[in-house]
């Protein structure tokens, strides 16, 4: 088969991806996102295949569409929102999207309580969206097949045509809990056949949850002290056992709460303020949450050899006993920290 083109044209790609915007996109993905790897590799993926067929376009071959609907499962708080956002500024970008806008929508925002009311709901948020794309949060509760009154099937009726008929310029993605939007999928092969692109998102580790904390802070320009870090470690470790925990959306609000407690504690013990008394966080800061009620014990300790010391050497500190706190505190030259210990938690 012979194509009509110019097989001595040539393109220089580094040239093309810039006026693309392909590199800038890609990097503030990564910037906005910590780990996730396999969630950037996807969509570097998918990325690669929308500007390679750009370029085949320039080179006289073919134009193909791929689909775009995708599916984004797993927890809360592990930067759903924030990939879509992105890859609707990709796919403007790249020409696929004519606004390139997000919007997110529910399940209330679609289907209404009473009969003739879900179809006008779901028009308009989808006249919204057009251009851009559109996240369907936990989107299995479109879904109800126990209720005969609902009109949950006639939303999703509607975003189907949509998919099919609207789809150079309108992206929709389904996101929730992976479990619940198998059943989801299961419940209409029509959708399912729809959705090119199912992203599985992790939750966060421990290391890229505190990394998260430390970005969280450096951003409204606090810091954790050395100790403060310790507690926040083992904070993560319970917080992560118990219901509802929201991965990088739990940590922001463990941040803010931080921020306030230290606003607090500030205004309650100095007379003066000093830069780093604006920004240090200390231990207390956190261990006042309810979830160190149990299983804290603090002993006192004391700075010691820092006269002998070079400047480029680590402090050491010695626990003392509790009967002599108060000769201790008493020494002027003796400055009293805090060491925290934990208990088994139960």
């Amino acid at each position: 088969m012979v194509y009509n083109l110019e097989v001595s044209k040539k393109i220089n790609i580094e040239e093309l991806k810039k006026n693309y915007k392909i590199t800038e996109s890609l990097r503030k993905l990564d910037e906005d996102l910590i780990g996730l790897d396999s969630v950037k590799k996807r969509i570097t993926e998918i990325t690669a295949i929308l500007f390679m067929d750009k370029v085949r376009q320039d080179f006289g071959l073919s134009k193909y569409y791929p689909g775009l609907h995708m599916s984004f499962t797993g927890s809360p708080g592990t930067g759903k929102s924030t990939v879509a956002s992105r890859m609707s500024e990709l796919l403007q970008n790249l020409g696929y999207l004519s606004r390139g806008h997000l919007v997110v929508a529910s399940r209330d925002d679609l289907v209404a309580q009473f009969v003739g009311q879900t179809a006008p709901k779901t028009k308009d948020v989808l006249e919204k969206s057009m251009g851009g794309v559109l996240l369907i949060d936990e989107a299995y509760y479109l879904y109800k097949p126990n209720n005969e009154k609902d009109y949950g099937g006639e939303a999703i009726e509607m975003l189907l045509q949509v998919m099919e008929n609207k789809r150079t310029d309108l992206v929709l993605i389904f996101a929730g809990y992976s479990e619940p939007m198998k059943t989801f999928y299961r419940s209409n092969p029509g959708l399912s056949s729809r959705v090119a692109h199912h992203i599985d998102f992790p939750d966060y580790t421990r290391e890229e949850l505190l990394t998260i904390a430390k970005k969280l802070f450096e951003e409204r320009q606090y810091k954790m002290s050395f100790y403060a870090e310790e507690v926040f470690v083992k904070y993560l470790d319970l917080r992560r056992q118990l219901p509802l925990f929201a991965n990088a959306r739990s940590i922001k609000n463990i941040v803010n709460r931080a921020c306030f407690r230290l606003a607090s504690r500030v205004m309650c013990e100095v007379n003066i303020f000093t830069y780093k008394s604006l920004i240090d966080i200390k231990p207390n800061d956190l261990i006042l949450s309810t979830l160190f009620l149990k299983g804290l014990k603090t002993f006192p300790m004391t700075k010691i050899g820092s006269s002998t010391l070079q400047s480029n050497e680590s402090d050491i500190f010695e626990v003392i006993d509790n009967r002599y706190l108060s000769k201790s505190q008493n020494d002027s030259k003796a400055k009293i920290y805090s060491l925290f210990i934990w208990n088994e938690f139960n």
